[in-house]
């Protein structure tokens, strides 16, 4: 595997969608695919509008109104980006030449070995 990172402004580039060099490739899949994958999704998508729902502690009046509004805003946006996470993954895996198929192998390798184990167990 290679240790090949990409520099500051790649990374930038690729966290806004950008694709990356075919030599950064694995580094990708580690990104998308590895461990802290999800973590990183989350952050990237969700992090940016902490800036913007801050704005509504400016509103006047008790403090429960402007933190009721970011809630409003705060809770679908974190439902809708941990729903469209795999939509994504599988964008950015077919962007840098990957088979989508990936995104699910650790799920379809867990199911094959539960599947084997009951039927090592109970029979068939």
């Amino acid at each position: 595997m290679s240790s090949a990172r990409p520099n500051l402004p790649g990374r930038i580039g690729y966290m806004f969608g950008r694709t990356l060099p075919v030599e950064l490739r694995e580094w990708v899949r580690a990104d998308i695919l590895g461990p802290g994958g999800t973590r990183r999704y989350l952050l990237r998508w969700n992090l940016p509008l902490i800036p913007f729902l801050l704005l509504f502690l400016l509103i006047p009046g008790p403090v429960w109104i402007p933190l009721s509004m970011m809630l409003l805003l705060l809770i679908p946006w974190i439902y809708f980006s941990v729903a469209l996470m795999p939509i994504w993954q599988r964008h950015r895996l077919q962007q840098h030449g990957f088979d989508p198929g990936l995104l699910g192998a650790k799920a379809r390798a867990r199911a094959d070995r539960e599947r084997a184990d009951y039927e090592r167990r109970f029979g068939r």
